[in-house]
């Protein structure tokens, strides 16, 4: 659609507070989408450079993704802001242990909020897209969901979840117009690893065979480009964006 007759078409963003999220709510909102920033404090996107048109656009929402009922009220806030169009599931969280001694608590929390989270929230704007007659669900997993990391099962078992979750639904939807996608990010740089040590740093980045680490903006235009073209034909794909880090020798 034309970015003109975007400002009556919301998507929502989860986790849109810092890094990917906050990269992806100003690639929308500057596209002129009205962006319900799904945040647990409500506060929006805390991060990035924007104009006054582009923080118009964006719109904070409370959302805890692992609750239930704070999913649903997002939701229903999010729809009466316009026409919900998209939904961008962003949100989630690493409990780096090892396996041994993961308890299952940290481990279902992670499930909770990874998987289960973009499960409800796919279930939340059903009723909506298909009222309207179509609709784009972008889940935000990782190209860790293919790889054995150590200390990492629960994450790494969370995106594989979204993976699945995204074929099922772009199978179980597509008669309603609703495209499903699943977007693998590899290592993107951002302040939640920023306190990584300088060997860890280089070892990863010795892998990327361009030898430079992913931005938030990377992702941010992928998404972009996904929620604002309708490609009905494209669903249920797996789209990795790791600068060839998964594929390399």
């Amino acid at each position: 659609m034309p970015e003109t007759d975007n400002q009556n078409h919301v998507v929502a963003v989860t986790g849109a507070s810092r890094g990917i999220g906050a990269a992806i709510a100003l690639e929308l909102a500057e596209a002129g989408f009205t962006v319900a920033a799904l945040t647990r404090q409500g506060r929006g996107v805390e991060q990035g450079d924007r104009d006054a048109e582009t923080s118009r656009n964006i719109v904070p929402v409370v959302c805890d993704v692992a609750d239930s009922a704070s999913v649903e009220a997002a939701i229903a806030e999010a729809a009466a802001l316009g026409t919900l169009s998209s939904l961008v599931n962003n949100a989630g969280i690493w409990k780096g242990q090892r396996s041994a001694e993961l308890s299952n608590d940290d481990y279902q929390l992670v499930m909770d909020t990874n998987a289960r989270g973009c499960f409800e929230l796919c279930r939340a704007v059903y009723p909506h897209f298909k009222s309207n007659g179509s609709g784009t669900i972008i889940n935000i997993g990782s190209f860790y969901d293919k790889l054995g990391v150590p200390g990492g099962l629960a994450y790494c078992a969370s995106k594989a979840a979204i993976g699945a979750i995204t074929r099922c639904l772009a199978v179980e939807w597509a008669r309603d117009r609703i495209r499903v996608l699943n977007v693998a990010p590899g290592f993107i740089e951002t302040d939640l690893n920023a306190s990584l040590p300088d060997t860890a740093r280089d070892a990863i980045r010795a892998r990327i065979p361009g030898g430079e680490f992913g931005s938030p903006a990377d992702v941010g235009r992928l998404v972009r480009a996904l929620v604002a073209n309708d490609i009905p034909f494209m669903t249920g794909e797996t789209m990795y964006i790791d600068g060839g880090q998964g594929i390399k020798e």
